[in-house]
């Protein structure tokens, strides 16, 4: 890991992966920040970290970049197969949900929104 000037490590390994000390804040957030071309200074004001933070983050970075970005990866397939997940939970409920007719006030009140929704997308 990295250590900073005063000896404490930069970097740290927890159950959420590479994480800056004493921060929840991960690798793979910055990695999120610096795919998406953020500068260095709008990322470190944005997470509220120090300069050493923000050094000692891109320095490990640069140092380790093979592994962090293989990491990268794995996280970012991991997310996207609970993403599919809990869509798929959620059609799956969409689709046992009963619906109830609606009440004459519904009805009146849906018909005013179509109306209105009909009337903003004519402009």
């Amino acid at each position: 890991m990295t250590t900073s000037p005063n000896g404490a490590s930069t970097i740290v390994r927890t159950e959420r992966g590479l994480t800056i000390a004493g921060t929840r804040i991960t690798l793979y957030s910055i990695l999120d920040y610096l795919h998406a071309d953020w500068p260095p200074k709008l990322i470190q004001d944005w997470l509220d970290l120090t300069e050493e933070q923000l050094s000692g983050v891109l320095s490990y970075i640069d140092a380790h970049r093979d592994e962090v970005e293989r990491e990268y990866a794995t996280v970012l397939a991991q997310a996207e197969e609970r993403r599919h997940y809990w869509e798929e939970k959620a059609r799956q409920r969409r689709g046992k949900r009963k619906t109830r007719p609606l009440t004459p006030e519904e009805a009146e009140l849906r018909a005013k929104f179509e109306a209105w929704k009909a009337k903003l997308h004519s402009v």
